[in-house]
């Protein structure tokens, strides 16, 4: 077969490529300024936490700690519906937050991994802070995030109870006390939310791996509550002391906010109040002062 000549392809058809030269264009849509970025990168990080658009494996745990949170506020309302004047004896909005406490941690040590350490992994940081945001404000569209999705267990299971309440007729007399009582929950989520956020952010800073910084949140809610009472019932000191646990004064102070004793009256209001508010700087303190070393490329 030498010097058989080679098949070739037949030659393109004339006019079936073109090259179309487009160039660049103003952009003409509305521009949301550096607000609208925060409030983009909040609800996506929102998005990411609660698995919404990714696979299955990535829902399972948001919708567990969810589902068990509202599981006693679905309970009353049925008791309402069945049993006429059957919670009149049950909880009050305090001591509601007794029954989903457990539900409440494991999701803060769930969701702020999930929106700070993914972020540092996988590049999106540097892609952050190459457009109009800087560290102080994608920081802030993260406690937003963070913040947030923490109120869907901090303030809906309790309002989901008011309703209970005010459907079987042991709800707040009156359109005042209502909203009163209403009041009193949304800053119960918020204060709840707040050193929640704080802690747990914190904790995600100082690591870049998720579960790292999970593990690290649980150990320290649940260490707490031991060392306080090691203080205070073991070695007799101060009651004061019981401060320093972290898992039981934000619910603490929920008490304090409905007017309520608490768990711990021995410690005064004034203190519950100061020590939430100083977890809840001492957090965000961490978190500025990581972000203010990491050294991104971008």
């Amino acid at each position: 077969m030498n010097g058989a000549p080679v098949p070739t392809a037949p030659p393109p058809e004339r006019g079936a490529a073109s090259i179309v030269a487009r160039g660049f264009q103003r952009y003409d849509g509305e521009r949301s300024g550096v607000g609208g970025a925060i409030r983009s990168v909040a609800w996506q990080s929102i998005r990411a936490t609660l698995g919404i658009g990714r696979a299955g494996r990535n829902k399972v745990f948001p919708v567990i700690s969810v589902a068990i949170s509202y599981i006693p506020a679905i309970v009353f309302i049925g008791i309402a519906v069945l049993v006429p004047s059957g919670i009149t004896d049950g909880p009050t909005y305090a001591e509601y937050y007794g029954f989903i406490t457990a539900a409440i941690v494991l999701f803060a040590a769930l969701v702020a991994p999930e929106v700070l350490v993914s972020d540092r992994r996988n590049g999106m940081l540097a892609l952050y802070l190459s457009t109009p945001l800087h560290r102080g404000t994608y920081l802030a569209s993260k406690v937003l995030a963070v913040a947030a999705t923490l109120g869907l267990v901090t303030l809906g299971p309790p309002i989901l109870v008011l309703l209970g309440y005010t459907f079987d007729g042991s709800g707040p007399d009156g359109l005042r006390n209502w909203l009163v009582v209403l009041a009193r929950i949304v800053l119960s989520g918020v204060a709840i939310s707040a050193a929640l956020t704080s802690i747990s952010m914190a904790a995600s800073c100082l690591t870049d791996r998720r579960a790292f910084a999970a593990i690290g949140v649980v150990l320290l809610v649940l260490a707490s509550p031991i060392l306080a009472s090691a203080l205070v019932d073991g070695a007799e000191l101060s009651a004061n002391w019981r401060l320093l646990d972290v898992f039981s004064m934000p619910f603490e102070l929920v008490f304090r906010i409905f007017g309520e004793r608490g768990n711990f009256p021995e410690v005064s209001t004034a203190a519950v109040v100061a020590v939430n508010a100083a977890w809840t700087a001492a957090g965000l303190a961490v978190v500025v002062w990581r972000y203010s070393r990491f050294v991104i490329s971008r």
